[in-house]
């Protein structure tokens, strides 16, 4: 449902693959970074709708093709 099994997969996990830090991922969603602590040893399957609807799309790298490269 996720696309590439994310669902199973736990948010610490998630985060740390694609390089960020609970600050750095808390500011990219405009969020506190207690929340995503709060998050952190769930599954993403597990994470409450408001927040995972947020988080999904970017550790399945819905904006890598954001990124300036030049």
């Amino acid at each position: 449902m996720f696309g590439l099994g994310l669902g199973n997969k736990i948010v610490k996990n998630l985060r740390k693959d694609k390089g960020f830090t609970v600050a750095e991922l808390a500011a990219r969603l405009k969020i506190e970074s207690i929340e995503i602590k709060r998050v952190d040893q769930l599954k993403l399957k597990e994470v409450p709708e408001p927040l995972k609807s947020k988080l999904v799309p970017l550790f399945r790298g819905d904006d890598d093709h954001k990124i300036p490269w030049g």
